[in-house]
């Protein structure tokens, strides 16, 4: 069982004509191994999930779990219709897993009694750890901060993905000690691992992997000099990353690299030829 620490990847889904791209992700994938990573979060938001059928996230789901042990695999698990999600969730729980990643339903923005309900109904169907992601930009609701303490108390729910972005939340979960906090804003990473925090899910470390994983060594070491360092090298980087709607510009990165096509499902759209140009300098000047 994974204790959720390290750099986790929030794993890009590759494609090409249009469909999955399942020897290129096994590149990826043991480039990534090589370059550290504690672990991969597959069909997250970053790997497109929204856009892919059931049977191409499970098809992505068993192809990472034929290459990485079990214990560094988190599925990415989500929807507003909690009988489908609980049916779904049977279903890959056929699986060894280190975890769940489950947001709060999205759209139909419940109630704060309505988020508990949903995420005690999940957890008391794992049998798996739950990874609780907080991202209310996506879902359209916010889980307030004594909701989320009273969720986190579940013995199920073992972390939490924070990108709710509110900071005494953050210091709050850390020091209530009950879930493993993960930063999932990658501008706070440096920030999230001095207050305490477990861990990150990243999206830009599929880039520059390995300096990301040096930042968090060099902090859990004490060296924080040498980690801020490290996190104002990777900066330019995790700045251009987010520069349009993810994952355009780490999929436009990967494709720089010859690891993966430049290609996302609609209507996710290619990042533009500007933010490109701005993607080869800003490359071409952290690798000097």
């Amino acid at each position: 069982m994974s204790d959720f620490r390290g750099i986790w990847v929030a794993l890009v889904t590759p494609f090409r004509a249009g469909e999955l791209d399942l020897a290129a992700l096994r590149c990826l994938v043991s480039k990534l191994l090589e370059d550290g990573v504690s672990g991969f979060v597959v069909c997250g938001s970053t790997g497109e999930a929204a856009a892919l059928s059931q049977d191409e996230q499970l098809a992505v789901l068993d192809a990472v779990l034929q290459w990485v042990p079990a214990q560094q695999v988190i599925m990415g698990l989500s929807s507003n219709n909690l009988r489908k999600l609980l049916e779904f969730q049977q279903e890959i729980q056929r699986r060894s897993l280190a975890g769940l990643l489950v947001p709060a339903p999205y759209y139909i923005r419940p109630s704060q009694q309505g988020l508990e309900a949903f995420f005690q109904a999940v957890a008391d169907a794992a049998t798996v750890p739950l990874v609780l992601y907080d991202i209310p930009y996506r879902t359209g609701v916010r889980i307030e901060r004594e909701t989320l303490r009273r969720i986190v108390r579940h013995p199920r729910i073992r972390a939490i993905k924070d990108c709710g972005g509110d900071l005494e939340t953050t210091m709050t979960l850390i020091s209530d000690g009950n879930v493993a906090v993960l930063s999932g804003e990658d501008l706070q990473m440096f920030n999230s691992q001095c207050l305490g925090a477990a861990g990150a899910i990243s999206a830009s470390s599929h880039i520059h992997t390995d300096l990301h994983v040096l930042m968090l060594r060099q902090l859990e070491q004490g060296e924080l000099a040498a980690a801020r360092s490290t996190f104002y090298r990777l900066l330019p980087w995790i700045q251009v990353a987010f520069a349009e709607p993810n994952p355009a510009v780490i999929k436009s990165a990967l494709a720089l690299r010859g690891l993966i096509a430049d290609e996302l499902r609609e209507p996710m759209q290619s990042c533009t030829v500007a933010t490109q140009e701005k993607l080869r300098t800003m490359l071409a000047v952290i690798e000097k």
